[in-house]
Formats: C-alpha cells, structure tokens, sequence
C-alpha cells in the first residue's frame, strides 16, 4: 500500500514537471508560460511589498525597540547583503538552474522574515534583515532571468511588463498595509509592527508551493570553477561603499571611518578586476562581457537611470508627508499616478516592440520623459503647491521610468549568449541598484547640507514681513537651528511658523530635482550608444538547444557546449533565425 501510495505520488511529480515542460523543439505554449508567469509574479510580490511595508513602518519599529538612531542599519544591512547575492545568483543559476536557486531565495526570504518579526533589538533586527536580503537578492534578478530563458526576445518585453504591474501594486498597498499593522498596538496577541514581517510567511509559501510546482525548466549542469575569489572580492569592494553611502552623511563624508571605508573599497575592487580576469570565461562577472556594447551601454546607463530614479522616487514622498502633512500611507495613495505611469508605460512598451521589434528608442524617450518631469517639477515644487498640479508630472516621471525598465534589460539578454543569461540580466539589476544607492546618498547629503540654509533664509524673510514670526526667533519659541532630525514638529506649528519652514524646505527638494533631472539627462547621451539589433524568435532554452545541435552535439558535451556557446552568442543577437528552424513560430 505505502509501496502504491509513494508510486502514485511519483506519477503525480512527473506528470507536472511534463505539462510544465517545453516541447520537443524547446518552445513554451502561452498557458505553460502564464502559468510560469504566475508562480514568479507571486514570489515578486513577495519582496516588492515587503520593501515599501518596511520602509513605512521602520519608524514605529525603532521606537519600540529603542533604537532609533540605529534604525538605519537595518535598511543598510539589507540593501549591503541583497546588492551582493544579486549577482552571484545570476551566476550560479547559470550553471546549476534557475529552479534550486530561486526555490532557495524564497525559503531564505521566508526563514528571515519570520526571525524579523522576533527581533527583540535593532541589533538583531538588522542581522535579520541581513538574512532577509541574502533571499531578497535572487527573486527579481531571477525572475526576470527565467522570462528570458522561455520567452523568445520578440515577445519578452511584454510578459515582463506583468512584472511593472506587480511592483506597481505593491508599491500602493506596501504603505496602506504598513501603516495600518504599523499603527495596531497588538494584532491577535502580537505586537502590530511584527505582522510586517509574519505578513510575508504564507505569501512566501505560498510563492514557494506555486514556483516548486509549475517551474520545471530543462537544464544541463556545466563542469565550471565558482569564482570564490571573486565573491569574496566583491564582498571587500562593496560593503565599506554601501555602509560609507548610508552613513556617510552622518560620519561626515572626510572622516577617519569614511576614508578607511574607501581604502579597503579601492583595495577590494582592484581585487576583483585581478579574480575575473584571472577565471575568465568562469568569472562571476567576466569582464569580456563589457566589450559587448550593448551590455556596457546597458550597464552605465543603469547606474545612471538608477542614481536620478531613486532621487526622484525617494524625496516625492518626503515632499508629501512633510509640507503637505501627508501620513505615510496617505503619501503612498498620492503617489499612485506615477505608479500608474510606471505600468502603462512598462506594458505599453512591451507591445510595441513585440509588434516591431524596435527596443532603441524606448529608454531615449523615456530619459527625456523623465528629464521634462523632475526640470518641471523642481520649478513648480512649492510650499503652496497642490497636490494635483503634480499629477501630470508624476505621470510623466512614471511613463519615463515605465519605458526604461524592461527594454534595457531585454536589450541585454538579446546580445549575449543564452548561457550567459543570468550573469546578464542580473548584472542589470545590479548596476540599476548600485546607482540608486549612490544617488540616493548624494541627493540626501546635498538635500542636508541646504536644509538649514534655505530654512534659515526663509524663516529671517518671513521675520522681515510677518512681526509674529519675528516675535517667535525673539523669544526663542522658534529657532532658525532647529534639530531636523525629526520633522513631525512642523504640523504642530501654527500655519504662520510652519510656512518658512515648508518654503525651505520646497527650496530645497527645487534644487535636488534639478540635480536629479540633469543626472537622468546625462543617460540620454549613454543610451544613443545603445545599438538596435534584431530580435531573435528563439527563447533561450531554444537557443542553447539549436547551439548544441549546430556544434553536432545533441547530449550537450563539454566540447559541444563550448561551440555551442559562441554560436548561440551570435544567433539570436544579429540576424533573425533561418526559416524552418524549431522555434522559429515563436510561443504557440
């Protein structure tokens, strides 16, 4: 009976991974790949929600734990260690699979989620979300990886702006959620800011059961050295840069821990470029691949995007929840038109190219989209400002960054060879985050500096025109110094006292956007490098197929690989396949 029993469930395992499987010639149906899609989306939502309900309620968490002048090492513990994994699973899924390794994001995602939720220290708490990072590195690079490997490049752009839509929502509902279990004292026994993290328990099961199930993608492992020393440098270069960035502005940018934090990040890069020309071919980043233009230009033009995006994208909410006296979850409903610019310009994008298979001129007209809205913005951002006066702007910002996002990461994919595509689109993702983190320090550190300048400026403008607010600096109830470290202050004061501080600080955020509109400028001139080539019919598992049948080598050994290899680099990237290859239709 138990014999039957183990029997029929082996049936049962084999049956799906067949139905989920490709057929003969390596080609997916459109029910096998929304049936993928959806496992993916899943296990996306995952960590795009779990972002914005952090950052929401990381506030009310600090305070609970006493620790809110740590707090800021639990994002920078989890921006160092999911910055690092990100492209070490584009690697290694290239070798072993995709399934092992994006299964393995979700149960570390999950397992550090639940340890979060039992923090008792920020201490802890950040050592937890180091854990949650590890997982978070692999879920979108990944995904995004698996799209290429079963969707041919003509029809990628579009499956992948399914993912737009996903990030756009959680972006919605990560601060409604977040301030809601934020602001519940207790919530079925527990305290309510723990749910933030028990919340992404039977989501990331159930993202889990849903990949584990439907995700079943022919792969043959490569006999390939694993670039340690590589990692390890990439460890040395990137954690002093990632923590000087988020603790610069506090330390000072010229201190004794900023400056050791550059040496050892100087020393680590310089090992990293020795270990990946030392392992070549076998490197985690092999630095051949910069000689592809499209991948260059991909890759400067993400940390571009990536620096004047996140500027954008961070001090809009600020804008809101500061003069306008927005609450957090308010700030996250107010910023639903430029989430809905974001989803109609990612899925409007995707269909256009489908239907010409013409990628080039979407990231030039999205930068100059997004260059028009954060100039008009830092011209119209005002204390008096309304809300709905931002609106087309927003929209504008959103379509712009809607037009960049999968296109870029498609230009990537379709210029370098299917067996290198993960490494690929996960360096993408890389670069996009590394540029966010810089720009993100360097427009907080100018914002900063001219804060108490143009507050100080304002409020001595406003003494000269209003006796009340001189009144005020005179009797020290008001002081031009005032300790901005928390804002909350503002909305207590009378409209009178608060509207210096609301100018300067619209001053101020005036003169980032322009920062951040001449940066996102800047990658105007790096995407006219941006080669168009043809679009390939061929996914990826198809092109690794075809490559090994050409190299006369069907079972796909070692020598056949390595012939396979340099002819799929080429076939899908500069010519369309030959007629009455498999494949050749497209997805059914």
């Amino acid at each position: 009976m138990s014999q039957s029993t183990r029997t029929t469930a082996a049936d049962r395992r084999d049956a799906r991974a067949a139905a989920s499987a490709p057929g003969a010639d390596g080609t997916f149906t459109h029910r096998q790949i929304v049936t993928i899609l959806v496992g993916l989306m899943v296990a996306m939502f995952l960590a795009a929600l779990d972002q914005t309900v952090v950052s929401t309620a990381i506030r009310t968490v600090a305070d609970d734990l006493q620790g809110y002048d740590l707090q800021a090492w639990a994002t920078t513990a989890f921006l160092i260690t999911s910055t690092i994994a990100t492209p070490l699973y584009g690697k290694l899924s290239d070798i072993y699979g995709r399934r092992p390794f994006y299964l393995f994001a979700i149960g570390v995602f999950v397992v550090g989620s639940v340890l979060c939720g039992l923090a008792d220290s920020m201490y802890q708490l950040a050592a937890f979300r180091a854990i949650q990072g590890i997982g978070a590195g692999g879920l979108m690079a990944l995904a995004l990886a698996i799209i290429g490997d079963i969707v041919p490049p003509r029809e990628r752009s579009k499956y992948q702006g399914y993912f737009m839509a996903v990030w756009g929502t959680s972006s919605v509902l990560g601060p409604v959620l977040g301030g809601f279990l934020a602001g519940q004292s207790s919530l079925l026994g527990i305290t309510g800011w723990r749910w933030i993290f028990y919340i992404n328990v039977p989501l990331g099961i159930l993202a889990f059961l849903a990949v584990f199930r439907v995700l079943h993608l022919p792969h043959e492992r490569r006999d390939h050295r694993i670039d340690w020393p590589g990692a390890l440098a990439l460890i040395t270069f990137l954690v002093p840069l990632l923590i000087v960035a988020e603790q610069g502005r506090i330390w000072g940018w010229t201190s004794g821990g900023a400056l050791t934090c550059y040496a050892i990040g100087v020393v680590g890069f310089v090992l990293f470029v020795l270990a990946e020309r030392a392992f070549g071919d076998e490197a985690l980043l092999p630095l051949r691949l910069f000689r592809n233009r499209s991948f260059a230009v991909s890759s400067i033009g993400s940390v571009v995007l990536g620096a004047g995006m996140f500027g954008g994208l961070l001090l809009l909410p600020q804008y809101l929840q500061i003069v306008h006296g927005s609450s957090a979850t308010v700030a996250g409903l107010q910023m639903i038109p430029l989430v809905a610019g974001i989803m109609i310009g990612a899925m409007s994008s995707g269909v256009a190219i489908s239907k010409t298979g013409k990628y080039r001129p979407f990231p030039l007209v999205g930068v100059v989209l997004m260059t028009v809205a954060l100039l008009s913005m830092s011209f119209v951002v005002d204390a008096d400002t309304s809300v709905w006066t931002l609106v087309p702007f927003m929209v504008l910002l959103g379509l712009g960054l809607g037009f960049n996002f999968q296109p870029v990461v498609l230009a990537v994919q379709n210029a370098v060879s299917p067996r290198e595509m993960g490494v690929a689109t996960s360096s993408v993702t890389f670069f996009r985050q590394m540029g966010g983190t810089i720009g993100t320090a360097a427009f907080l550190s100018v914002l900063f500096i001219r804060l108490p300048v143009d507050i100080e400026d304002s409020l001595t403008s406003a003494a000269a025109t209003d006796p009340r607010v001189a009144e005020a600096l005179q009797s020290g109830q008001l002081q031009g110094g005032t300790d901005l470290s928390d804002t909350s202050f503002i909305q207590e004061l009378p409209d009178f006292l608060a509207l210096p501080f609301k100018t300067g600080f619209s001053n101020s955020i005036d003169l980032v956007l322009l920062i951040a509109a001449i940066v996102v400028g800047i990658g105007f001139f790096v995407f006219l490098f941006l080669p168009q080539l043809a679009l390939s019919n061929q996914s990826g598992i198809q092109a690794r197929q075809a490559a090994a049948r050409t190299a006369g080598d069907p079972a796909g050994d070692e020598p056949g690989e390595q012939a396979g290899q340099a002819v799929g680099a080429a076939a899908p990237t500069s010519t369309p396949p030959p007629a009455g290859r498999p494949g050749g239709a497209g997805t059914r």
